[in-house]
């Protein structure tokens, strides 16, 4: 749900050329510019602290076509030293020859930690019902994660001022209370019935545009629309699991992620979108502890810990809290790595396969019991969040085309 909206890279790329032999090898290697925020798919930018950008050096891959490959930025060029016949010569690794292979785990991780985040989430919803605290703790290991990475250089921690600050609270806001309402869903009702609640994301994102932003939508996206609203309003009606704070709780998380994504067309920036992942978590956290503390506070001092400790143990509580919040950063950071290396489409298709494999798995896994009509329903709402991603992902293709001709 976080994975697509924190990062819009447009990067721009300069023409690549053979340095001479009296250039040192070190200059071989460039970092482009990068715009954070918004859609990942238009450009690459900083993960794990390395800088990726289009391979554009390798012979292999201009036989191979136009294929896009985003792998991290290192140094090139072989020294004469190791017995390189000229220096500035591009070597050819795993990342070139298997371009296909490397984003399909790209794509497998992403899926995976996913998957695992939802699971274990729930499971510790099963033992101990405190989604503020737990949303706290998600937002509060990534920090941790974060700040680490920043003390090892990992990446080099991109200055803050007043200015950006301004742009990023109100997208930090947005993140949390979207954050904080989709756990207290999960927490409420089924992680299958959330997520098909949260299918219903576009037709806010398309209400936005309309009427907020004064964007016009055609109406091929508007009917597209139509299966999403129905399937989900069928599922609802007969969803076994169904209560009004579950339900209530998904609206208002897709109407929060709404709104971050138009608060984030107006954060535009040149940091890269790690660090800016980095302070809009630091940012969050900060929004989530206070109603964490005043709701649930009382009932975690009373009995809330003890009940959780006595029916797991100390070490897998602890645990549990740790890993899932380690999932839940590292699943936003390898789908934003994911979405940056293919194409709008492709990236659409891996939206709505993820949602699959999220409903699928947690069905099986909590054996969880659904209605025939309830299958249909979220049947149905799947394949209309399938068509509206084809189809917007068609009109930005040719918009881009339109543009560049």
């Amino acid at each position: 749900m976080e994975s697509r909206v924190l990062s819009r890279a447009a990067t721009s790329l300069p023409h690549l050329r053979r340095l001479p032999r009296r250039e040192s090898a070190a200059n071989a290697s460039f970092v482009p510019a990068v715009k954070a925020i918004g859609s990942v798919a238009d450009g690459g930018n900083l993960i794990w602290g390395r800088q990726l950008r289009p391979e554009l050096l390798s012979p292999v891959l201009k036989k191979e076509g136009p294929a896009v490959l985003l792998r991290p930025c290192l140094a090139a060029a072989s020294s004469p030293a190791e017995g390189s016949d000229s220096a500035g010569e591009a070597k050819v690794g795993f990342f070139d020859k298997y371009p296909a292979l490397v984003t399909g785990f790209f794509f497998f991780m992403w899926y995976f930690l996913n998957v695992i985040f939802n699971i274990l989430n729930k499971k510790i919803y099963n033992y101990f019902p405190y989604p503020y605290f737990v949303s706290v703790i998600h937002l509060f290991v990534g920090v941790v994660y974060c700040l680490v990475s920043w003390t090892v250089g990992l990446p080099k921690r991109a200055p803050m001022d007043s200015n950006l600050l301004k742009l990023l609270i109100p997208v930090a806001v947005c993140h949390a209370l979207g954050h904080v309402t989709s756990n207290v869903s999960f927490a409420a009702v089924a992680v299958s019935f959330t997520h098909t609640i949260k299918a219903l994301e576009p037709f806010f994102n398309a209400a936005a545009s309309q009427f907020i932003l004064g964007q016009s939508i055609p109406i091929t996206l508007w009917l597209s629309l139509a299966p999403v609203v129905i399937g989900v309003s069928m599922a609802s009606l007969t969803e076994l699991s169904f209560n009004w704070t579950g339900f209530i709780s998904a609206m208002i998380s897709n109407i929060s992620f709404t709104y971050r994504s138009i608060y984030s067309k107006k954060a535009m920036t040149d940091m890269d979108s790690t660090n800016i992942y980095a302070y809009i978590s630091i940012i969050a956290l900060i929004v989530c502890i206070p109603p964490a503390v005043i709701l649930e506070g009382p009932a975690l001092m009373k009995h809330g810990f003890n009940d959780a400790i006595a029916k797991v143990g100390l070490v897998k509580f602890v645990s549990d809290l740790f890993w899932v919040g380690m999932f839940y950063h590292l699943y936003n950071q390898v789908a934003t790595n994911t979405l940056e290396r293919v194409a709008p489409l492709t990236h659409a298709v891996g939206n709505v396969l993820k949602r699959v494999f999220v409903i699928g798995f947690s069905i099986i896994v909590f054996g969880n019991k659904i209605s025939t009509q309830t299958g249909i329903g979220t049947c149905i709402a799947i394949a209309g969040v399938a068509l509206y991603s084809f189809i917007k992902a068609r009109m930005e293709e040719e918009k881009r085309q339109a543009k560049a001709a």
